[in-house]
């Protein structure tokens, strides 16, 4: 099967939707008419392009509203139709998409849309067309695919067959019972699109604003894709996409995006031929990504800007334990984690810095075999990232993020198989002095999750890009209470969970998220969640001048809640540290304040498995308490002056 993008799914002009096809390595496109009716371009003109582009136009669509009308209005249907097979031969294309009528007008008769569509494959014939017929899951009379088969086998005419769309067939809740019965040389077409599972939605809305690409919703996609694979079906598989975020997207980025998910498509279902052709790839399978844990956290700072990083740090416990030994870089440690400062000027940190001021610009994952995550990271079209080191250094290898930040693949093998204790050196004992005497001590031991803040066009985008990449279990959003909006979560992890991402994103301008988005100029990790064993000696070390106040109704509430022992909540009280519980154990948490929209959260798990969601609504609106009283100070020293 070959690849294919209708032009709907993307923003921009027909040109830029052309180019961001073939750079991203599509062989064909289908032209969305509204997408030709508002060029400037004649129709050779856009044929040469594509041609030029390396795309082949596989479609015109969509042509709506014909069949099953009163016979006064079919002729008027023919004419149009006439006038299109005349435009599809300027295009250079043999295939238009008739989806099912929804006129009031439409009349309730499979024979009358049969015969109209037997005239109409007659027309087709005469310029050497095939028209295929799609079950629009909102059509008057015609709704469900075994419908639209029902009316194209009555038809039975060589020069139509069916459009099978995994949108319209899930989003009607039909089976894949008669797809597996179709025989491939009646389907004209198939559309893939995924979606969310939302049940109670009116299904026109659902599909003009939620649909996204294979493996980013819930769907049953991959079924889908294998049943079709044991047809034999050959032809173009071609994304249709009607998505509110994707048309205010960059058409490159999402291009890829789609493309990225064919090929994850195409990995899921391998055991299954024929396989799905696809460009650009430098391996026909996606090695494994296996043994994936949390090597280190960088951030970008410059001196004077990023000392409140640094005095953060020093509360938290963190030690400066070693130092680059030809850049300005220093590495914090504490427990199992590792925390790399940046300052030198002459280095991509730097240029983050720039665009971002003090953040997180890169992330460490630790790895037993860096290259076969490589080789996995230029499959699914990730971008290489390469940068110059000194002799002796190392040359860590590393991909583009999300947004602006980079993840760095460190190798953390063992030694040889005779020294199975030995473990190679890590990545500091090689491009880093250690300093004498340097200690730490709040009992942190490991980054439990490290969250990350997206914009609302890149939130299918980022997780799909762990899911894929990374082979991350995908949970689905969860809905947090801002202030001042909705905050929708979604968490990624690995098998053992040695990783977890939390990804927020928030459409509503005030809330704590949007807030974040500003002041970082774009997405960007906001939390960094560590684990200790006795959270109450972690706080005690902790000036808390520095730790997020939490109001003392809360305590009350916990207490008529869970009724824990007197002493206990008036400690907790006393160091800001809320609470959780669930049917396997106890969360204890509190959080640092914000350096430049930056946060930590020391944690202690006893049994507990979630994320203290429950607390996210008091944190979020404790730091917007924190944020106004902040910029009140700001303002009074600002009239001061």
């Amino acid at each position: 099967m070959k690849t294919s993008l209708a032009t709907v799914t993307l923003s921009g002009d027909l040109l830029e939707k052309l180019e961001a096809c073939a750079a991203a390595g599509f062989h064909g496109v289908e032209i969305f008419e509204n997408d030709f009716l508002l060029s400037d371009r004649k129709a050779g003109e856009v044929r040469q392009i594509a041609a030029d582009l390396g795309l082949e136009i596989i479609a015109l669509q969509p042509f709506r509203d014909f069949e099953a009308l009163p016979d006064e209005m079919m002729a008027n249907n023919f004419k149009r139709a006439r006038r299109k097979f005349e435009l599809m031969r300027e295009l250079g294309t043999n295939k238009l998409l008739i989806c099912s009528n929804v006129s009031p007008h439409t009349i309730d008769s499979t024979d009358k849309a049969a015969e109209d569509l037997h005239k109409l494959a007659q027309m087709a014939a005469e310029y050497g067309m095939q028209i295929g017929f799609e079950a629009l899951a909102w059509g008057k009379h015609t709704y469900t695919y075994e419908q639209a088969w029902d009316i194209v086998s009555k038809a039975d005419h060589p020069h139509l067959g069916i459009i099978l769309d995994s949108f319209h067939i899930y989003a009607r809740h039909s089976t894949l019972d008669l797809m597996k019965q179709i025989p491939a040389d009646k389907i004209t077409l198939v559309q893939l699109a995924d979606a969310p599972d939302l049940k109670m939605m009116d299904v026109l809305q659902f599909s003009r604003h939620f649909r996204c690409f294979p493996g980013q919703g819930d769907f049953a996609v991959v079924e889908f894709m294998q049943v079709l694979k044991q047809l034999g079906y050959n032809d173009y598989v071609s994304h249709e996409i009607f998505n509110d975020e994707f048309r205010a997207s960059s058409a490159r980025a999402k291009a890829v995006d789609g493309m990225r998910s064919l090929i994850w498509l195409e990995d899921q279902t391998r055991a299954q031929a024929p396989h799905i052709e696809v460009k650009n790839t430098s391996s026909s399978h996606a090695p494994a990504a296996t043994d994936l844990d949390i090597a280190f956290v960088e951030f970008a700072i410059e001196e004077k800007s990023g000392q409140p990083l640094v005095t953060l740090l020093d509360q938290l416990g963190f030690t400066e334990t070693h130092r680059h030994k030809s850049k300005n870089v220093s590495l914090y440690r504490q427990g199992g984690i590792n925390l790399v400062i940046n300052k030198e000027i002459e280095s991509i940190a730097h240029t983050h810095f720039l665009l971002h001021g003090v953040s997180v610009c890169a992330l460490g994952l630790g790895t037993p075999n860096p290259q076969q995550m490589l080789d996995r990271a230029r499959h699914y079209l990730c971008p290489e990232f390469r940068h110059q080191t000194r002799p002796g250094e190392l040359n860590i290898p590393a991909i583009k993020g999300v947004g602006d930040s980079l993840i760095y693949f460190v190798d953390n093998s063992k030694g040889a198989e005779d020294e199975s204790t030995a473990v190679k050196p890590a990545f500091y004992d090689v491009d880093f002095n250690e300093i004498a005497g340097a200690s730490t001590g709040a009992g942190l031991k490991r980054i439990d999750h490290i969250s990350q803040t997206v914009t609302p066009s890149d939130f299918l985008s980022a997780s799909f890009f762990y899911k894929s990449v990374f082979n991350f279990n995908c949970d689905l959003n969860q809905d947090l209470n801002d202030l001042y909006g909705l905050v929708v979560s979604k968490t990624l992890t690995n098998a053992d969970k040695s990783i977890r991402i939390p990804l927020n994103m928030s459409a509503s301008i005030e809330t704590s998220a949007q807030r974040f988005m500003r002041q970082s100029k774009g997405s960007g990790f906001q939390q960094i969640a560590c684990e200790c064993d006795d959270i109450f000696a972690a706080a005690r070390r902790v000036d808390q001048r520095y730790v997020l106040q939490i109001p003392a109704n809360y305590y009350e509430d916990l207490d008529a809640k869970y009724s824990l022992p007197a002493e206990q909540l008036a400690q907790m009280q006393a160091l800001n540290i809320l609470y959780d519980r669930d049917a396997k154990g106890e969360f204890f948490h509190f959080y640092t304040k914000e350096v430049h929209g930056v946060f930590f959260e020391i944690l202690q798990r006893n049994g507990y498995e979630r994320y203290g969601e429950a607390n996210a609504h008091v944190r979020m609106a404790c730091q917007t308490k924190e944020y106004k009283e902040r910029q009140e100070r700001i303002n009074a020293l600002l009239q001061n002056n």
